[in-house]
C-alpha cells in the first residue's frame, strides 16, 4: 500500500483539529474568515491553501498548542511542496526518443557498420598469396645498386633514435606546461574542508533528510540559531536558513547555495537574538494603551520569535516579531534584515497600529483573540450564573 502523500497528510491534520473542536465548517471558516467550503475542501485532501495564515488562523480558533502549530507549518509546507511535485516530474520525464540500434531493421546499425569496416581492411591480409593484378599497387623497392642517381642523405639509425627520443619528451614537457597554463587559479574546496562542498551536497533544500541537512543545521546552531538538529529539512530549517541568509547580507534563496556554503563555514554572522521574556517587556513598554492584546498578537504572529519567517507561495514573506509583510515593509522604509531587529520592528507594528488604534493589520490572530475571549466571557457568564443558582437553592433549602 503506497504511503499517504504530504496533501492526504495535512488534510488529516486538519480533519483531526477540527473534529476536535466540535464545531462546523460553516462557523470555523466564520472565525478563521475564510468560507466554510473552502475549509471543507482543505479538510478533504482537494486543496491547499496558498497563504499559511488561513491555516494558521483555522488552527488557532481549534485551539491548537504551540507544537501543534508548528506541526501544522511544517505539513502545510511539505503539502504545498508536493503539490508542485507531478509538473516537476512530467516536465523531467520528457526525453528525447531513443537513437535506434539498427538491429533487426532494414537499415544497418553502428555494430554492423563496425563489420564492414572491419572487413574491408582485413580484405588485404587475406589475399597475401595472390600475385598483384595490373591495377594493384605494389610496395617500393629500395634500390642498392645506386643507378647513377644522387643518393638522398639520411641520419644514421642512433642519431634517429635518439632524436626521437628528444622530440618525445620535448611534447611531454609542452604539454605539462599548457596544462599548468590552462589550470583554474582556484580550484574548488575539497571535501575535506566541508561536508557541504563534497559531491553528495550539491544541493540542500527543502524536503531533504541526509547528512547534509544535518551538517547545515549544526552550522546554523554555531552561529547561535534556535533549531533541532535531526537532518530533517522542514519549515524550521527554512526559517532559520532564510534568515541566516538575510543577516548575512545574500539574497534569500532558502536553498543553500555556494555563498550560503561559504557564510556558514566562514562563521562571520552571529543569529544571537532577545529573548521571548525581553521582547514581551518591550511590547509591554511600546504599547503602552494596550499592552495585553500586543502582547497576544505578537505570540500568535511568531511565538515571539524576533527572526521568525512565514513564506508564502506567492513569493512573499512575514518578517520578525508583528510578522510585517514584505508590502508592508515597503510602505514603512524597511528591509527584512531590519525587520530582524526587534526594536524597529515593535515600533513598526505601533505605527500600523496608530493608524486606527485597532490590530487590522493582524485580522488572522484579532479573530482567533476576539473568539477566545467570547469563549471566557461565555464560560464566566456560565459560572456566575451557577454560583447564584447554587446561592438561591441554599436560601430555598434553609427557609
Amino acid at each position: 500500500m503506497a504511503d499517504p502523500s504530504q496533501t492526504e497528510k495535512f488534510a488529516a491534520f486538519l480533519r483531526m483539529l477540527k473534529d476536535r473542536s466540535g464545531r462546523g465548517y460553516d462557523r470555523l471558516g466564520k472565525e478563521a474568515g475564510v468560507s466554510g467550503s473552502s475549509l471543507h475542501r482543505y479538510c478533504s485532501g482537494l486543496g491547499v491553501p496558498g497563504d499559511y495564515r488561513v491555516v494558521h488562523s483555522f488552527g488557532k480558533v481549534c485551539g491548537a498548542s504551540p507544537e501543534e502549530l508548528r506541526e501544522l507549518h511544517r505539513l502545510w509546507a511539505l503539502a504545498d511542496t508536493d503539490r508542485n511535485v507531478p509538473a516537476a516530474a512530467t516536465a523531467a520525464g520528457t526525453t528525447a526518443p531513443a537513437v535506434p540500434t539498427g538491429e533487426g531493421e532494414g537499415e544497418p546499425g553502428p555494430k554492423a557498420a563496425s563489420a564492414k569496416v572491419a572487413s574491408a581492411a582485413e580484405a588485404p591480409a587475406g589475399s597475401a598469396g595472390t600475385a598483384p593484378g595490373p591495377g594493384d599497387a605494389v610496395a617500393p623497392q629500395t634500390d642498392t645498386a645506386g643507378a647513377g642517381e644522387p643518393r638522398r642523405g639520411r641520419l644514421p639509425e642512433k642519431l634517429s633514435s635518439r632524436f626521437a627520443v628528444l622530440a618525445a619528451a620535448v611534447v611531454a614537457v609542452t604539454g605539462l606546461v599548457a596544462g599548468f597554463v590552462w589550470m583554474p587559479a582556484d580550484p574548488p574546496p575539497t571535501s575535506e574542508e566541508g561536508l557541504l562542498y563534497s559531491s553528495a551536497c550539491k544541493s540542500v533544500s527543502m524536503g531533504q533528510h541526509d547528512e547534509c541537512v544535518r551538517e547545515v543545521q549544526t552550522l546554523l546552531v554555531r552561529a547561535k540559531g534556535r533549531l533541532a538538529v535531526d537532518g530533517d529539512f522542514g519549515p524550521e530549517t527554512l526559517r532559520r536558513l532564510t534568515a541566516f541568509q538575510v543577516l548575512a547580507g545574500m539574497p534569500a534563496s532558502s536553498v543553500v547555495d555556494e555563498g550560503t556554503k561559504k557564510a556558514l563555514y566562514a562563521q562571520q554572522v552571529s543569529m544571537a537574538t532577545w529573548s521571548p521574556d525581553r521582547v514581551t517587556k518591550r511590547i509591554r513598554e511600546v504599547f503602552a494603551e494596550d499592552p495585553g492584546t500586543a502582547v497576544a498578537i505578537a505570540r500568535c504572529a511568531s511565538f515571539l520569535d524576533p527572526l521568525w519567517v512565514l513564506p508564502n507561495t506567492n513569493g512573499s514573506r512575514n518578517w520578525g516579531v508583528f510578522q510585517i509583510s514584505d508590502v508592508r515593509l515597503r510602505e514603512l522604509g524597511g528591509t527584512p534584515r531590519r525587520a530582524f531587529d526587534p526594536e524597529w520592528n515593535i515600533r513598526a507594528a505601533h505605527r500600523l497600529w496608530s493608524v486606527r488604534h485597532d490590530f487590522h493589520d493582524w485580522p488572522s490572530c484579532e479573530a482567533a483573540l476576539k473568539d477566545s475571549k467570547e469563549s471566557k466571557d461565555t464560560k464566566d457568564t456560565k459560572g456566575s450564573q451557577g454560583v447564584k443558582a447554587s446561592a438561591g437553592a441554599k436560601g430555598a433549602a434553609k427557609s
